[in-house]
């Protein structure tokens, strides 16, 4: 008897043992997420599935660079036993910025509750916004070491802000919200790097069919072999201080990302044009900003017309054919020589900090191909881009187009931008991350 008390109390210290060991485990922290991001065929869109609820469902979302925060239909087929309303007056309304709060006499259901506090859910397809009720789930992503996906983990208490299904209007096939990238407290990035305590950082890296979205610092590595963290060149983020976003409260500054634009050239050549529209006004107009949003590059009418100018004059060699809506300037294709950056035809530069950094826009981003042979220049008159209204905000727009296959890297922390240029010059793409996982 006493040699079987001896192995029962033995037996007892070693579960002991092994509890604290296990318990003294840290849980897995991951430095970065990724998140895959395809173009969607019919839309243009870039559309992404991440994972939300208990139990976990996949979402499909539309990608919004400068998007206030997550937001998705809850009207329709939302269940879940973690969604958890913001109340009014809590500390998670008082982190959205949130003004409102009121009852819901309709609930109690996801979307509709009473005493709970909303924001403005903002589809930037159609430029439609509506009210919304603040929200937590549990969101969950993969995690990434920057050369594979790995194990994924999950934000118990993400914020997020529930829409009705009619604000899904415009979106691609199968979506049911958009993920909001923005500069906000409650973005996507802000809260994913408070959540596991990483870098206020995050990279976008589009193209024409896949590319991907890092949360977190770098190394980004893609195929063949390229960090592409390394070697960026990096210029300061400036703020808007009027909000852009469809609806807003008031005294909100702007979440999109903008850049210091001093000068254009085209060809090497200084576009003459005012200045003036390209630095930020106190009441929120001109400056430049970067969007997926918008699928071309977009200026004010007057620099429209001076870069357009410009570059037909530096491809004055190269006979026009018929314009093809919505753009204005076409060429025959086979008229320009093919290169690894794109067609060669006249380069256009923004000028950034000073004469000698520039964002370089080669053929690949400047030329759309339209079919038949055509190729147009994809750059847009703002004034056509609101007809209703003939206010252009922002003077110039870096548009989908115009990014795609160039990795960009946003750092909220130190409010800079890191570019890489067209990627092609480094023989590879934005679709030629390793998705393929090692969990």
């Amino acid at each position: 008897m006493a040699y079987s008390n001896y192995f029962i109390l033995l037996s007892a210290f070693l579960l002991i043992i092994l509890s604290q060991t296990s318990s003294a485990q840290p849980s897995f922290r991951p430095k970065a997420l990724v998140l895959p991001a395809t173009k969607d065929s019919s839309t243009g869109q870039y559309v992404a599935e991440v994972k939300q609820r208990t139990p976990l469902v996949p979402v499909k979302v539309t990608i919004d660079l400068g998007g206030q925060y997550l937001w998705v239909d809850c009207e329709q087929g939302y269940v879940s036993s973690t969604y958890k309303p913001s109340r009014c007056r809590s500390a998670q309304c008082s982190l959205a910025n949130s003004q409102a709060c009121g009852d819901c006499f309709s609930g109690p259901k996801p979307g509709c509750n009473n005493d709970t506090c909303g924001l403005s859910p903002d589809n930037t397809i159609i430029r439609l916004g509506t009210s919304g009720e603040l929200a937590q789930d549990v969101l969950a992503l993969e995690s990434t070491n920057g050369n594979n996906p790995g194990r994924v983990v999950s934000v118990p208490n993400l914020l997020f802000t529930c829409a009705p299904t009619f604000l899904l209007e415009g979106l691609a096939s199968g979506v049911k919200g958009m993920a909001g990238l923005g500069k906000s407290k409650i973005g996507l990035p802000s809260q994913l790097a408070s959540a596991f305590s990483f870098k206020r950082k995050f990279a976008i890296c589009l193209s024409s069919s896949k590319g991907v979205i890092f949360f977190g610092d770098g190394p980004y590595n893609f195929l063949p072999n390229h960090d592409l963290s390394s070697g960026l060149t990096y210029v300061p983020l400036l703020t808007n201080p009027v909000s852009t976003a469809g609806s807003y409260f008031e005294g909100e500054s702007s979440v999109e990302y903008f850049i210091g634009v001093k000068s254009i050239r085209v060809n090497n050549a200084d576009v003459p044009l005012n200045t003036t529209l390209l630095k930020i006004s106190s009441d929120g107009f001109g400056g430049t900003k970067i969007s997926n949003v918008d699928k071309y590059m977009t200026l004010e009418p007057s620099i429209y017309k001076a870069v357009t100018d410009a570059f037909v004059k530096a491809a004055s060699n190269v006979p026009r054919v018929n314009a093809v809506a919505p753009f204005r300037i076409c060429y025959n294709s086979k008229n320009f020589l093919s290169t690894r950056l794109g067609l060669n035809v006249p380069l256009i530069e923004l000028v950034l900090q000073s004469s000698s950094v520039s964002w370089q826009i080669y053929g690949a981003n400047s030329m759309v191909d339209v079919g038949n042979g055509v190729v147009c220049l994809g750059i847009l008159d703002g004034s056509l881009v609101n007809p209703n209204t003939n206010i252009v905000r922002t003077s110039v727009v870096i548009g989908a187009h115009q990014i795609e296959d160039n990795l960009l890297q946003f750092d909220l922390a130190a409010s800079r931008l890191g570019f890489s240029s067209l990627l092609y010059g480094q023989r590879t793409t934005c679709g030629n991350f390793n998705f393929t996982s090692v969990a």
